[in-house]
C-alpha cells in the first residue's frame, strides 16, 4: 500500500540533492573543520559555503549565522542567551501564548529563575495583535519572541509590524521561523528581526541541524561551552555533513520556493474546498489568507481526531492530530484553546500539511478517504449515543 504523506509540518523527506551534498562528508571527506590539514580545510570550506547559502535564504550576512542542532536549541540559545546577556538591563520577556513548546518551556524555565514573562493572547485566527506587544513592553523588557508561523494551524504572524515596534524601543526581537523557512519569504533586515531560528528537516534537509541568526551587534551569552566553535556561540565539533545538507536545502528553497509553494497552495485549497463542501460542521482553523501555503487544519465536532488519524493511517495516509485522546480525557492543543475553539470542536482537529512530493491524485484520494472516514465515525457515534455508550470515536 502506497503512503500518502501529508505531515510535512512534522518533518519532510530528505531531498535527493541534499543527500548527494552530504555523502562526501560521511565518507572520505571526514576531516574536523578545526584541523589545519587538507581534510580539515575541506570540511571548513564546506561549513562556510553552507553558511553563505543559509544567509542568502533569509537576507542575512554569513557571519550572522550560528549552526545549532535544530530549532529547539536555536530557540533556547536565543532566549536564554539574551536573558543572561541582558540581565543587568531588565528581567522581562514578551512572547505569545501559542508559541512552540521550545519557546514556552524555555520561558517557563526562566520564570523559575527570576525572569518575568508576559504571554500575549491571540484572536480566533491565531494572530497576535502588534498593539498588544507595544502595550506589554516595560522599561525592564529585554526580549520579544513571537513565532513567524504557527506550526499547528499555519497562521502567519505580523512579524514586520512587531519587528518595527521592537526596533523603536531598542529591544531585541526573536522569531521562531522553523515552519516558515523554505516555504514563505523571509528577509531579516526588511522584517527588523534580530534573532531567527531555523530547522533543516522542515524543508527537506537532514534532522539534527539548524541555525540561529544573530544580527550583528546583538550580544548573547552562549549556553554551550567548550572549544569555542561558531564564534564561541556554540561549542562542539561541527556536524559537517548535516551542515552541507542544510546549505543545499536552503539553496534549493531559494531557487524554487515561489513556484513550488504556489503549486502546493493550489492542492491545499482543492483539499480544503473538497472536504468543506461535504463534511457537515467542518471548521477550518487559522487565518483564511495569512497562512502557510501547505497547511490545512480542520476540526470535526464530536469526533475524536486520534480516531480519524488512525483510520486514515490504515489507508496509507499520514496526517497529524490536534489533540490527544486517552482513556480518561482529551488533551486539547494549547494553540486551539488560545484561539477560543470549543473543546468539542478542538478534540476533532486534524492537520494536513502538504509538500513537494504530493500530487493532485493523492490529494483527491486523501479528501475522499477523509470524508468516508468521518461519515463512518459519525454513524458509529450516533449508534453508540443511542445505546448510551461513551466510547471515544
Amino acid at each position: 500500500m502506497k503512503t500518502v504523506y501529508l505531515d510535512h509540518c512534522a518533518t519532510t523527506p530528505l531531498h535527493p540533492d541534499v543527500l548527494k551534498a552530504m555523502l562526501p562528508f560521511l565518507r572520505h571527506s571526514f576531516g574536523n573543520p578545526s584541523s589545519a590539514h587538507a581534510l580539515g580545510r575541506k570540511a571548513r570550506e564546506a561549513v562556510e559555503k553552507a553558511r553563505g547559502k543559509v544567509a542568502a535564504l533569509i537576507g542575512a550576512n554569513a557571519a550572522e549565522i550560528v549552526f545549532t542542532s535544530g530549532g529547539t536549541e536555536a530557540n533556547n540559545l536565543a532566549i536564554q542567551g539574551i536573558a543572561r546577556a541582558r540581565k543587568d538591563r531588565g528581567n522581562h520577556i514578551v512572547t505569545s501564548i501559542i508559541e512552540h513548546h521550545a519557546v514556552l518551556k524555555t520561558c517557563q524555565y526562566l520564570e523559575r529563575n527570576g525572569i518575568t514573562v508576559t504571554y500575549l493572547p491571540v484572536d480566533r485566527h491565531g494572530i497576535v495583535n502588534p498593539e498588544d506587544v507595544r502595550k506589554a513592553l516595560t522599561d525592564k523588557t529585554i526580549l520579544i519572541s513571537v513565532m513567524h508561523t504557527n506550526n499547528e494551524v499555519g497562521t502567519i504572524e505580523p512579524i514586520s509590524e512587531i519587528g518595527r515596534i521592537a526596533a523603536e524601543r531598542g529591544i531585541p526581537f526573536h522569531t521562531d521561523a522553523v515552519q516558515s523557512a523554505g516555504k514563505v519569504h523571509i528577509d531579516v533586515k526588511e522584517m527588523s528581526i534580530d534573532l531567527l531560528s531555523i530547522s533543516a528537516h522542515k524543508f527537506h534537509g537532514p534532522k539534527g541541524i539548524g541555525i540561529l541568526y544573530i544580527r550583528e551587534g546583538i550580544k548573547i551569552d552562549p549556553i554551550l561551552h567548550g572549544g569555542g566553535q561558531e564564534g564561541d556561540m556554540r561549542s562542539g565539533t561541527e556536524n559537517v555533513a548535516s551542515i552541507a545538507g542544510l546549505g543545499k536545502a536552503c539553496e534549493l528553497a531559494k531557487e524554487t520556493v515561489a513556484v513550488r509553494m504556489d503549486e502546493i497552495r493550489k492542492m491545499r485549497d482543492a483539499l480544503e474546498e473538497r472536504v468543506s463542501a461535504v463534511v457537515p460542521g467542518l471548521v477550518v482553523n487559522g487565518h483564511p489568507l495569512s497562512r502557510l501555503p501547505n497547511c490545512l487544519s480542520v476540526s470535526v465536532p464530536a469526533i475524536m481526531a486520534e480516531t480519524i488519524v488512525r483510520d486514515l493511517d490504515t489507508r496509507g495516509i499520514a496526517v497529524s492530530a490536534g489533540s490527544a485522546c486517552t482513556s480518561h480525557s482529551v488533551e486539547i492543543s494549547h494553540v486551539l484553546s488560545a484561539m477560543g475553539i470549543p473543546r468539542e470542536t478542538a478534540q476533532g482537529t486534524v492537520r494536513f500539511s502538504l509538500g513537494i512530493i504530493n500530487t493532485p491524485d493523492e490529494i483527491e484520494y486523501a479528501a475522499f478517504s477523509f470524508i468516508e472516514v468521518v461519515e463512518k465515525l459519525k454513524t458509529l457515534s450516533e449508534i453508540e449515543g443511542s445505546l448510551g455508550s461513551r466510547r471515544c470515536y
